[in-house]
C-alpha cells in the first residue's frame, strides 16, 4: 500500500454582507474565519489534484478513505470541513452562514488555496450531495479538467421516498430544525439525525428549499438553471439505485439542467456491489463501495492530460 503523507492546512475564507430571508442585513463575523482541511500526498509527485466537497453535516474525516485510495493512484487529495461544520468551528459561532455560503464562498476558497498551493497540478474534484450542487452551480469549477457528482440530485422533500422517511425529514427541517436552531443558537444535527450539528441559517434555507418543488431552482435569488445550464466542464453524475434521498430519477432531474458539458450518468446497485444496501453515503464507505471506486478514479484520472 501506497504511504500517504497528511497534514492539516488552514484556509483563509473572506465572508462579506447578506441579505436574508426576511430583508435583514448581516456582516459575517466569519469574515477572517478558516476552513480546516487536510492535504493527502503520494510518496512521488501527484499526477493531479482532487479536491472533495462534503455533503451537509459530513465530516471531512468520513472521505478519509476514498481519500487514501485515491493517493494510491497518484493524485494528491484535499478534504475539508465547511465554516461551522466539525474541524471548521462551532455551528454557533457561524449562525448566519447559509448553505449557499458553503457553496460559494468554502468552495471557491479551497478552490483558490488549491490553484495558489499547487498552480502546476491539473485539478479534480467530486462533490458528493452538497458539495456536487457547488459544483453544478459553477463554484470551483474554473480549473476543473472534470468533476463527479455523488449522490446529488434535486432534493425537494416530494422526491423522497418511502413515505417514512418523507415524513421523517419533513419533521426535521421543516418543524424540528426550524423551532429548535433559533432557540439554541444552532442546528443540533447529531441530536436531530442528520450527522454533525450545522449553523442555523444553514438549517433554514435547507428548510425552505426543500418545501419548493424544484427545490433550489424555484429559488430566484439563487439563479440555479441558469447558472447549471452555462457549466462546461465534463460531470460525472454517479448515484446509488437504493438511495432514498438522491434517486436516479432526482438525479437526472437535476443534470438534465446542464446544457453545454458533457454528462456521463452511472448508478450503482447493491447487487452489483455485493452488498444489502448502499443508501446515501454508501458510496464513499470503504465496508460497502471499495469496489467502485476504481471505476470513479479512473474516470477522474481518464480527465487529466497525461492520461
Amino acid at each position: 500500500m501506497t504511504s500517504t503523507m497528511m497534514s492539516s492546512v488552514r484556509i483563509p475564507v473572506t465572508g462579506g454582507t447578506h441579505t436574508d430571508a426576511a430583508g435583514s442585513r448581516h456582516t459575517d463575523s466569519e469574515r477572517a474565519s478558516h476552513i480546516v482541511g487536510t492535504a493527502l500526498m503520494p510518496p512521488e509527485t501527484p499526477v493531479g489534484f482532487l479536491t472533495i466537497h462534503p455533503a451537509t453535516a459530513t465530516p471531512a474525516r468520513f472521505y478519509t478513505y476514498f481519500a487514501e485510495y485515491a493517493v494510491e493512484r497518484g493524485l494528491a487529495v484535499l478534504t475539508y470541513d465547511v465554516r461551522g461544520v466539525a474541524a471548521s468551528g462551532p455551528a454557533r459561532e457561524h449562525s448566519q452562514l447559509r448553505m449557499r455560503d458553503w457553496m460559494q464562498q468554502d468552495a471557491n476558497a479551497v478552490a483558490a488555496w488549491a490553484n495558489t498551493e499547487f498552480p502546476e497540478l491539473p485539478k479534480l474534484a467530486l462533490g458528493h450531495s452538497l458539495g456536487g450542487h457547488a459544483l453544478l452551480l459553477g463554484n470551483a469549477t474554473e480549473d476543473l479538467r472534470g468533476f463527479v457528482t455523488v449522490g446529488t440530485a434535486r432534493a425537494a422533500l416530494r422526491d423522497i421516498n418511502p413515505r417514512g422517511e418523507r415524513l421523517r425529514v419533513g419533521l426535521i427541517l421543516r418543524t424540528l430544525g426550524p423551532l429548535i436552531s433559533p432557540l439554541v443558537g444552532y442546528a443540533p444535527g447529531r441530536r436531530l439525525g442528520l450527522g454533525e450539528d450545522i449553523p442555523t441559517a444553514a438549517m433554514l434555507e435547507w428548510g425552505r428549499w426543500v418545501c419548493m418543488s424544484e427545490y433550489f431552482f424555484d429559488d430566484p435569488s439563487l439563479g440555479a438553471a441558469a447558472r447549471m445550464a452555462r457549466l462546461r466542464t465534463p460531470v460525472l453524475a454517479i448515484g446509488a439505485s437504493d438511495d432514498n434521498w438522491a434517486s436516479p430519477a432526482q438525479i437526472d432531474a437535476l443534470v438534465d439542467h446542464v446544457r453545454l458539458a458533457e454528462v456521463k450518468r452511472r448508478t450503482f446497485t447493491p447487487r452489483e456491489l455485493g452488498v444489502a444496501q448502499i443508501g446515501h453515503h454508501g458510496l464513499l464507505r470503504r465496508s460497502i463501495s471499495e469496489s467502485a471506486w476504481p471505476e470513479i478514479v479512473s474516470w477522474l484520472l481518464g480527465r487529466l492530460p497525461r492520461h
